[in-house]
């Protein structure tokens, strides 16, 4: 036979866990509860012969378990020991992207996280009589917490680039509207071709690529944009037509970036004859 003793005073667990028991599935399997000197105890028997299984639906529920009532303060106090320095609220705009990124990075994924718990439990429950629950969760889920860990590192750092990303906008736009306009209307088409900028009589400009006459100074890499954005505002138009093809949005992350810095300056358009002339040129090259 084989036999775990788990000890907690939690009411909440003891009840999650006999709930799970009831609906454990698998024949000659009996538990109990019983409340001794320092602990609440569930005890569960297994009288079959197939101990593997016995253990493998006990890991699952335990791994459940941590993953439900456990996690989101474990991730609370990682974030806030080991980034205390932060102002309560970019704390939980980290706390916001750890819920994000654990939903949507494959790395951070329920099922990885689910795996790494189950192999703790199983290795031990597999060769102990009993588990003090709580002090295992808290001590003993050192690959669970490292990968943790690594979400709250990851999220920290999206944090600071965003924060730099919008401090950098904050300051071209502030140059943006300090400065007087140079230039009264350009266009700016998107295209497969890249990035075209035209003056008010559509004649092309060419992209000033002289990184000493830069205006801004930043560690936000926009790729080959970059040049794009320094002449736009050597510039300094007063409008600016983006033309964005319906069926082009390859440099949408940089028009919102200059949709932020130039605001109202800014008017879009997806169905003019600019576009539809681009359009069609970028039709024929691929043709």
């Amino acid at each position: 036979m084989s036999s775990l003793c788990i000890k907690t005073n939690n009411e909440e667990l003891l009840n999650y866990l006999q709930n799970e028991f009831k609906n454990f599935n698998m024949l000659n399997v009996f538990y109990s509860c019983n409340e001794f000197k320092h602990y609440k105890n569930i005890i569960i028997h297994y009288k079959g012969i197939d101990n593997e299984l016995f253990y493998t639906k006990l890991a699952t529920i335990f791994s459940y378990l941590v993953i439900d009532f456990f996690e989101n303060k474990i991730i609370k106090n990682i974030l806030f020991s080991n980034y205390f320095y932060f102002e309560n609220n970019e704390l939980k705009k980290i706390l916001n992207l750890c819920e994000e990124n654990i939903c949507d990075d494959s790395e951070f994924s329920f099922q990885n996280r689910q795996l790494l718990l189950f192999e703790d439990f199983y290795n031990y429950i597999s060769t102990h009589r009993s588990i003090v629950l709580t002090g295992f969760i808290n001590f003993r889920l050192n690959n669970y917490r490292n990968l943790l860990d690594e979400l709250i590192d990851f999220s920290v750092n999206e944090f600071i680039i965003e924060k730099e990303y919008l401090e950098f906008v904050s300051l071209l736009r502030l140059y943006v509207n300090t400065q007087s306009s140079l230039t009264s209307t350009i266009h700016i088409i998107s295209s497969d071709m890249g990035l075209i900028i035209l003056d008010k009589d559509l004649n092309s400009i060419k992209v000033d690529k002289n990184i000493l006459d830069t205006k801004f100074l930043s560690d936000i890499s926009f790729s080959e944009n970059d040049y794009v954005l320094n002449t736009i505002l050597n510039l300094l138009p007063e409008k600016i037509f983006l033309h964005i093809p319906k069926s082009n949005n390859n440099q949408l992350e940089f028009l919102n970036t200059l949709k932020l810095i130039f605001e109202n300056r800014i008017t879009i358009c997806n169905d003019c004859n600019i576009c539809h002339l681009y359009k069609n040129l970028t039709t024929l090259k691929s043709n």
